[in-house]
């Protein structure tokens, strides 16, 4: 079959096998998502509010169901899952219903939350844009699975594309998809959240890079400016996050290209002035727009979104939580080492080589995923989707540290041969 055929083959199997949690992936956060998309969609505020409500109690009720049948002392019960339904309704109604009641009514967001609160999700429209045609074809539940199989899958086929460009055998990118569709990536993308979206935008961006390093210059800056561009409307931090980590290894490679007495190239050039642009422009268009500043962001952490009052001493807080929470991240990582053995074998696989200019872009990529967490040091937010942009490190690195073995286990047999005919003569 041709490489494309085998690239859909994978993204279609990883399809089914996501028809085995249809409903309940939705997080806190998801009901943001959800009602800002029916609310583009031209749904009233009740709608919206009545059809987010119906769809999280749903998953609810089904998670309880499940979690039941399956519990050693009460699987026999009967099924919670109209009792689950109800209770869920009646307590998100509560809070919503009153909110509105009040007369919060403004923005596109259902009131879930605090006003404050909710001014964080109003200003990342990407997401709930690309939920609008899915939720609309085919409902709220199968919109956002189909949703987050489609964004997904092109995860998968970005991680391909990025390593056919460097030129790496079918196989080996065929095993980079894999990787990304059974790695946390896939996990974390699956969900209604804008991690999804991100990753395959970092994606694309890293693509752009590799395009420009490659000698095809002009779609390279095209598509890397392109996908902060898109990034910045889906989460701006990001955006400014990995354009700074693209100017940075642009710099880098020109830097290093000239000492080493080579030219430095046009391409180096465009990752670093692209990457620059986005995060120079990520932040004047943030001030321009009124975005919510960096301490607002830390009194929501500091606050519990919210919910208490303001600290006053908000940086040395956030600074003490920091590396509290970094003590007791690594000492996790160290007693289940399985992601910090994946960085490892990915910074090896991207540092090998001839690939060493394309390494420090994915390594920069990978790198926003610790500035994200960095900024939100919180120790009980599910599943490492803070961090999950790092993963990409080992989805490419790892693939290329696989070819590089396999080339050095086929040379030296032919090396040993050569010797040994060389022995005879």
């Amino acid at each position: 079959m041709r490489p494309r055929t085998w690239v859909l083959v994978l993204a279609a199997v990883f399809a089914l096998l996501q028809l085995a949690n249809v409903t309940g992936r939705a997080t806190p956060d998801s009901k943001n998502y959800l009602s800002y998309a029916l609310s583009l969609r031209g749904e009233s505020k009740r709608e919206a509010a009545a059809a987010t409500i119906d769809h999280v109690c749903e998953g609810e009720a089904s998670l309880a169901a499940r979690r039941q049948s399956v519990h050693v002392v009460r699987f026999h019960g009967p099924d919670p899952t109209g009792r689950v339904m109800a209770e869920c309704r009646a307590r998100e109604w509560r809070a919503v219903g009153a909110r509105l009641a009040a007369g919060r009514t403004g923005g596109h967001t259902v009131p879930f939350m605090p006003e404050r609160f909710m001014r964080i999700f109003e200003v990342r429209p990407g997401y709930p844009v690309f939920l609008v045609p899915f939720v609309t074809l085919f409902g709220v539940t199968w919109g956002l699975w189909t949703a987050g199989v489609v964004v997904t899958a092109a995860g998968g086929a970005l991680a391909f594309l990025i390593l056919r460009t460097l030129r790496a055998p079918v196989p080996v990118c065929l095993t980079g998809q894999v990787l990304y569709y059974v790695l946390p990536c896939g996990t974390t993308a699956m969900r209604p959240m804008t991690e999804g979206l991100m990753l395959a935008l970092t994606l694309a961006a890293v693509w752009g890079c590799v395009l420009a390093l490659d000698g095809r210059v002009r779609a390279g800056g095209w598509l890397v400016g392109g996908a902060l561009a898109a990034l910045f409307t889906v989460k701006h931090s990001q955006a400014l996050f990995l354009g700074a980590g693209l100017a940075g290894a642009g710099a880098l490679i020109a830097v290093r290209r000239r000492r080493c007495g080579r030219p430095v190239g046009r391409g180096a050039v465009v990752v670093a002035v692209a990457g620059g642009c986005g995060a120079l422009g990520t932040v004047l268009l943030a001030r321009v727009l009124h975005y919510p500043s960096e301490s607002e962001s830390l009194q929501d952490l500091l606050t519990h979104h919210f919910a208490r009052p303001d600290r006053t001493r908000v940086w040395p807080e956030f600074f003490q939580l920091q590396g509290n929470f970094w003590v007791e991240w690594l000492r996790r990582q160290l007693w289940e080492p399985l992601f910090l053995a994946a960085l490892a074998a990915g910074a090896w696989g991207v540092a090998r080589g001839r690939r060493r200019a394309a390494g420090a872009v994915v390594l920069a990529a990978a790198c926003t995923g610790f500035l994200t967490q960095a900024g939100h040091p919180d120790i009980n937010i599910w599943g490492g989707r803070l961090i999950v942009l790092a993963w990409l490190l080992p989805v490419l690195g790892v693939p290329l540290l696989l070819e590089s073995r396999l080339r050095e286990g086929i040379a030296l047999p032919v090396q040993e041969g050569t010797d040994r005919a060389h022995s005879m003569r």
